[in-house]
């Protein structure tokens, strides 16, 4: 099987230009130079990319990738539905478990240091209990929690899920949506002064919980533009545009990137994958997009025609932190070089990994490179 990619400029003669076939001197790369830049893997093998990934996810191990965005607990109760309450219509859960994991933007830390990386979460908790479970659970992955941020008037996030089996019975949110204010604003900026510098890249990881405003977005897009870091953004569905201006990178899955394109006075592209890309790109100002689209894997925007690639899930159980997922591998893998094509790969790879199992789980270095083997 050959994956054959579209070269968008007009009238080339390909014959002249596959005799430039080379391999950079990083040897992550292999395409070809014109006048229009470098065209990665324009004839290869899906043997070859498979074995190229394979080679290149030691790259990842080490980089460090800081974080900014809302983080919370993530609470499963789970038991068995026996009968119906005969206080209301409801099911009766017997419970069996209850188990706390990382969620929101801790969840990416927890993907980055799975994968390798090595995760800077800069954020806001409450002084409260679930604050300390937070804490404590980072810990036991190995991340630290010095460069979050405490308030005593902010209940830290919790998301109680309580399911039977496969399926979701109910969600109890505890949270708050308030902007944070000019206090927490100037902590958080101590703490992105101080680690921006030494990571290797930037997410911003929004859940419309009121800790990404457009001056605490704003403010990070500053600080990695003085310290040459390329951030990229996973975006909430409803949050104007201008807080995200700046960015190298937008993640947005098809249904956000619908709804952020009705801030676009233009309604003809509402309909249009393709032409919403293109009109995102140009409301942020970013040099790159890539919308995920489910099953049907993601469409990448990098200045030519947009590449669709497939997705790599076998069974899907749960879409539960799959953005997480892939925001975290992107992040790795452009803070190691790879090209955009190639992180696309390793991003949905990753995914498949995580939609089949229950919960916001990570994707470990060794489940991916398995995945890769037995999957691609």
């Amino acid at each position: 099987m050959v994956c054959t990619y579209i070269i968008n400029t007009p009238f080339v003669d390909l014959k002249p230009l596959l005799s430039l076939l080379f391999v950079t001197r990083h040897k992550r790369i292999r395409g070809f130079k014109t006048s229009m830049g470098v065209y990665p893997w324009i004839m290869a093998t899906k043997s070859e990319i498979k074995q190229k990934l394979i080679d290149d996810l030691p790259t990842l191990e080490g980089k460090k990738i800081l974080i900014f965005g809302d983080v919370g607990v993530d609470e499963y109760v789970k038991g068995q539905v026996k009968r119906i309450s005969p206080e209301a219509p409801v099911p009766v859960v017997e419970v069996e478990s209850i188990q706390k994991v990382l969620g929101l933007s801790a969840n990416v830390a927890a993907n980055i240091i799975a994968l390798g990386g090595s995760p800077i979460l800069v954020s806001v908790v409450g002084e409260d209990a679930d604050g300390e479970v937070i804490k404590a659970l980072l810990q036991e992955k190995g991340i630290a929690s010095d460069s979050l941020v405490s308030d005593p008037g902010r209940p830290t996030t919790s998301k109680l899920r309580v399911m039977s089996g496969q399926h979701h019975i109910v969600r109890v949110d505890y949270e708050t949506k308030s902007e944070i204010d000019g206090n927490l604003l100037q902590k958080i900026k101590s703490q992105l002064e101080k680690w921006i510098p030494q990571c290797d890249g930037v997410i911003v990881q929004d859940y419309a919980k009121g800790i990404v405003s457009q001056a605490s977005c704003q403010l990070v897009m500053e600080l990695a533009k003085k310290h040459n870091k390329k951030v990229i953004v996973d975006p909430y569905r409803s949050t104007p545009l201008e807080y995200y201006q700046g960015a190298y990178l937008m993640t947005p899955n098809r249904d956000e990137a619908f709804d952020l394109a009705k801030q676009i006075p233009n309604h003809q592209v509402w309909g249009d994958v393709d032409k919403i890309g293109a009109q995102l790109m140009e409301k942020i100002q970013s040099e790159k997009m890539v919308i995920t689209l489910g099953s049907e894997g993601m469409k990448i925007f990098n200045g030519g025609a947009p590449l669709h690639l497939p997705t790599f899930a076998r069974g899907v159980f749960d879409v539960t932190g799959a953005g997480d997922t892939v925001i975290s591998a992107f992040a790795l893998a452009i803070a190691a070089e790879w090209s955009l094509e190639m992180s696309g790969y390793l991003a949905n790879l990753a995914a498949g990994v995580v939609v089949a199992q229950v919960g916001a789980v990570a994707c470990s270095a060794p489940d991916l490179k398995q995945y890769i083997q037995n999957h691609f």
